[in-house]
């Protein structure tokens, strides 16, 4: 990496300017190779084998990521690293109900409400996951995911919640 265009020194640009994610879309520079970082399926990220205790960096870090394929990566404008993520790169942390609409939270403080059915994704794993933003999905935690359960009605032996007037099948 050279140190003007590092991926830490583009970081603390975009913390001084950022209003709303940037648009990691539209970027799209050379791949520069594998970052030893890895979102594990708790939610921690995890660099060279330490856990990113600084809040800040990790949800900055949370904002330049993008999924292609089954890969994920962490993106700016000039650089492109490829990084491991065990299960989903967030998790939901908090639900809340207001008004007949679920709103869910994210371990890197993304609000989602849920508007349509195919933001809720039931796959292998115990808990669904919501579609946060561009492919990128939030499991939801033990605690968040009986939020939701404790809402829930049963039909035909399936289970649904109601948000926004849809029904979101979570079991």
């Amino acid at each position: 990496m050279s140190d003007d265009n590092s991926l830490f020194k583009m970081l603390g640009k975009f913390d001084q300017t950022l209003k709303g994610l940037p648009p990691v879309d539209q970027w799209n520079p050379e791949l520069s190779g594998h970052m030893d970082m890895i979102i594990k399926s708790n939610g921690d990220w995890v660099h060279e084998g330490d856990v990113i205790e600084n809040d800040k960096l990790s949800r900055l870090f949370s904002t330049i990521i993008r999924k292609e394929g089954s890969e994920y990566y962490l993106v700016t404008p000039v650089e492109k690293w490829r990084i491991i993520v065990e299960d989903q790169p967030f998790s939901a942390v908090l639900c809340e109900v207001h008004g007949g609409c679920f709103k869910i939270v994210t371990n890197m403080g993304e609000e989602v409400e849920l508007l349509t059915p195919s933001q809720l994704v039931l796959d292998e794993h115990e808990a669904p996951k919501i579609l946060i933003r561009n492919n990128l999905y939030a499991r939801l935690n033990r605690p968040t995911y009986y939020e939701v359960i404790s809402h829930a009605i049963e039909v035909n032996g399936q289970y649904f919640i109601q948000s926004n007037g849809e029904d979101f099948r979570v079991g």
